[in-house]
């Protein structure tokens, strides 16, 4: 009998039951791709994160992020919730230093946040955003997405953006109308893997109190129906804000993002967009809550 450590981490927040579940394996160097599939299924959160010792003379771990049906190449509340427990239950708060994890998309350094020898938060710099124009009709996406077309917000395009994976970025007028969206989820899922999306992403910046922008995230593409709070997606429309010119170039801007309220999930990220040079710079932060503690037992293969 094989055991093998699991975690259940709540990710942008301090509380359990809250923010987004990741499931996170410490030790995966021994499992097979198939018997990480098979756990992310088993465990059946948004994404389940597996370290594994890295071959990248600047990486600290090499990633992997599954969602109970595939693979994908980042996850960002994956990353959070890897990094919290890395630094609170495995002794990397006392190196004082960035964990760099090497993932399908490149090295992602994570910084720890500490005030009086105690964790607040972990932040992430993504890589580089970008921006791309899709060819949708406005109308229809609304009606995938389960809202009225006079609830889109016309001050901003709607265009794909990412961080490492591909988000369709809706923008809305209100906190309201993205709390009342119903979904046709076999129909997002079509689009979605039509243009190889991996999230459809709504926003508003009519936030509630206490945020600067409020979103809420459908990926039924990979098998989750609603992501709660979403590290990758929030840090692809921070760049888009960005490249798109509704954050002024030439300096530093702070987002506290808001998610997970529409589903009892609500969480918060610290976002810093660095746009003081050629191409802006994201980093996504927030708390995490170790969960779940516990083993597996696979049988050996």
């Amino acid at each position: 009998m094989k055991l093998v450590n699991v975690y259940h981490v709540d990710a942008f927040t301090q509380n359990p039951f809250a923010g987004n579940p990741a499931g996170v394996v410490p030790d995966a160097n021994t499992l097979t791709v198939q018997q990480m599939q098979r756990i992310a299924n088993e465990l059946n959160l948004p994404e389940s994160a597996f370290l594994m010792s890295s071959e990248h003379p600047e990486a600290d771990f090499r990633i992997r992020y599954f969602t109970p049906t595939t693979e994908i190449d980042f996850c960002g509340h994956a990353t959070v919730g890897s990094s919290w427990l890395l630094a609170t239950e495995r002794g990397w708060l006392e190196k004082g230093r960035p964990i760099v994890f090497e993932t399908n998309v490149g090295l992602i350094p994570v910084a720890l946040d500490i005030e009086a020898g105690q964790l607040q938060k972990v932040t992430m710099t993504q890589i580089a955003p970008s921006v791309q124009e899709i060819d949708v009709n406005r109308e229809e996406v609304a009606r995938m997405v389960g809202i009225r077309l006079e609830d889109l917000d016309d001050r901003y395009p709607m265009k794909l953006a990412s961080t490492g994976g591909l988000h369709l970025v809706v923008p809305v007028r209100t906190c309201e109308a993205i709390d009342r969206a119903v979904p046709l989820l076999s129909e997002l899922e079509r689009l979605n893997k039509q243009h190889r999306i991996t999230t459809t992403h709504l926003f508003a910046s009519d936030a509630p109190e206490g945020y600067d922008v409020y979103t809420r995230d459908f990926a039924p593409a990979i098998g989750i129906p609603e992501d709660p709070v979403t590290g990758a997606a929030n840090g692809a429309l921070s760049g888009y804000l960005a490249l798109e010119g509704f954050l002024e170039k030439g300096k530093v801007h702070h987002l506290v993002i808001g998610q997970g309220h529409a589903i009892g999930r609500p969480g918060t990220l610290y976002v810093t967009v660095e746009h003081t040079r050629e191409h802006p710079v994201i980093h996504v932060g927030g708390a995490a809550h170790v969960t779940i503690a516990g083993q597996l037992r696979l049988k050996e293969e």
